[in-house]
């Protein structure tokens, strides 16, 4: 009998043929070739980043432990020890990726003040740290910062332990005695990291797929779980369920089942690598029949390690929309490529956001200096998800949002700046009256209202939001040009695609396909003039 994986059985066992072993071989050429692997030199020197911040922590915590007014041995065994998560721990970073890093530490040794203020001054003192950013209010409390230019993203965990050991093993469950749902939160990003390399079948295949549809995301526009797509983790399960699904698959096979499955899916079902496990310990996991909020979720990705929770709860209507519609692109985009009728660059085309909209919203941040910037834009950033669930609210779902998780920078302006844009447009299929407007300028100033509450906001700091049709949005935002350039045919595909043409992928009859591709730009028409805002509907 053949081995289990997951929660169910696997859809095939169905092993490469030599036409997979070959689109297997242009696949892993291309992602080579697109520079998505580290250099030996730079792997290297993560390594001697990550041990030197282990020695930074060690003697962080024997330090506060003379403070503590322990001596002798107690001094002498005092100890932090460092894991590592996401996407450095999963064995897919790439050039210049964040390094997420955590940091267990014994009883004595809190988040709120030693973690936050004296290891922050400390690492402030030292002069191969820079872009140093506390955020101790963030749902997983976090320390950024660069190490030798190197970004960090540095969490901390004090366990119930005196004595931290060196061989921890953290993914024992005795770890989440008596802490607190922030430390659980902190631990579980290296717990579920173990937990996912444990659940898949064959490790190196779900490297390169993994590697492979990150890039595919962030090319697609949507790669970023602030905003409310999916981020590193996110895919790293997706990834890991079809892997399960497809035991005997090797990466090329991989990447065309994984479109093929979640352009189907049935969401809100949700994603599981395993049980849900429940504990004595009486954690909250995810559990829609007895938890109201978990009802909400538009998009449940759970995570195999206890406490087992929905991974991706930003997700939204709107950005679901938006990432099932690039699904059955890339499913049909795959297609092509199993019938030798497309390459796998072809996969890989940018999404051409600023094409497939007729109204933006444009969001501008200033502040007085480039540090002040850096920390506003955290913050700003992570409230943008809370406008588009605004305006999903204040339409009725009638407006839509497509929130592009890119920044774009001005350098012509006086201060340090950058800006979000918002795609908006109607309701595909719904009938508009005429005359209908939308009116969100009431929930843009209850955004900014949210925003303006910053608890280190600073002089200098602001935010305007604005609303840009296409031909508006300014040059910056097009480096490399096309805004100018004719159109090719691709990309009219592209943008005039609506989600119900999508979801029903590429058709082979051209007659239907001209009347689609007729009725949609109609539609798409008469978006412009039911999205008003010009003199009528200011924002």
């Amino acid at each position: 009998m053949a081995a289990q994986y997951g929660v169910m059985r696997p859809i095939s066992l169905a092993g490469p043929s030599e036409a997979d072993f070959i689109r297997n071989a242009e696949l892993a050429k291309f992602l080579i070739d697109s520079g998505l692997y580290e250099s030996n030199d730079d792997a290297a020197k993560r390594e001697a980043v990550l041990g030197r911040i282990n020695e930074v922590v060690k003697c962080w915590v024997k330090q506060l432990t003379r403070q503590r007014g322990y001596t002798g041995q107690r001094v002498e065994d005092a100890n932090a020890v460092i894991f590592t998560f996401g996407s450095y721990r999963l064995g897919v970073h790439g050039p210049g990726a964040d390094m997420d890093t955590l940091c267990v530490g014994p009883s004595y040794v809190n988040r709120e003040e030693d973690f936050f203020i004296i290891l922050r001054d400390m690492l402030a003192e030292m002069e191969e740290v820079t872009e140093l950013q506390p955020s101790p209010d963030a749902h997983v409390p976090v320390m950024k910062f660069k190490y030798q230019g190197i970004s960090i993203d540095l969490s901390y965990a004090s366990i119930s332990r005196l004595i931290v050991p060196e061989d921890l093993d953290i993914s024992d469950g005795s770890v989440l005695d008596n802490i607190d749902g922030q430390t659980v939160r902190s631990l579980n990003g290296c717990r579920v990291a173990d937990q996912i390399l444990k659940l898949v079948p064959n490790v190196e295949h779900f490297h390169m797929t993994l590697r492979c549809l990150k890039f595919w995301a962030k090319r697609r526009g949507v790669y970023s779980n602030v905003t409310g797509f999916l981020g590193g983790v996110n895919w790293a399960l997706l990834v890991a369920r079809v892997c399960q699904l497809y035991p005997n698959a090797i990466p090329s096979m991989l990447v065309s089942r994984f479109f093929r499955v979640y352009a189907t899916w049935r969401w809100p079902n949700p994603v599981m690598l395993c049980p849900i496990e429940e504990d004595e310990l009486g954690f909250p996991i995810w559990d829609p029949r007895k938890n109201p909020r978990d009802r909400t979720h538009h998009m449940p990705i759970i995570t195999p390690a206890y406490p087992c929770m929905n991974s991706s709860y930003n997700v939204s209507k709107s950005t679901l929309r938006v990432m099932m519609d690039q699904f059955h692109h890339g499913n049909s985009i795959c297609e092509e490529i199993e019938l030798n009728k497309a390459q796998w660059s072809a996969l890989f085309d940018p999404h051409l956001f600023f094409e497939a909209y007729k109204n933006y919203l444009q969001i501008d941040i200033i502040a007085a200096d480039a540090d002040d910037l850096l920390a506003w834009k955290g913050w700003v950033e992570s409230r943008l998800r809370q406008l588009t669930l605004k305006i999903e609210r204040d339409t009725h779902g009638m407006l839509q949002c497509h929130p592009y998780p890119n920044e774009h920078v001005d350098t012509s302006k006086p201060h340090p700046h950058c800006a979000f844009f918002m795609g908006l447009r109607r309701k595909q299929g719904v009938k508009v009256e005429e005359g209908q407007q939308f009116d969100i300028r009431g929930t843009v100033d209850e955004f900014k209202q949210d925003v303006n509450m910053y608890m280190f906001r600073k002089l200098g700091m602001d935010i305007y939001v604005s609303h840009v049709r296409r031909k508006q949005i300014p040059s910056y935002v097009f480096p490399d040009g096309y805004k100018r350039s004719r159109r090719s045919s691709h990309a009219n595909q592209q943008s005039e695609r609506t989600s119900e043409e999508a979801a029903e992928g590429c058709r082979s009859h051209s007659a239907e396909k001209q009347l689609n591709r007729k009725r949609d730009s109609e539609m798409v028409e008469s978006e412009i003039n039911s999205i008003k805002f010009g003199s009528q509907v200011v924002l």
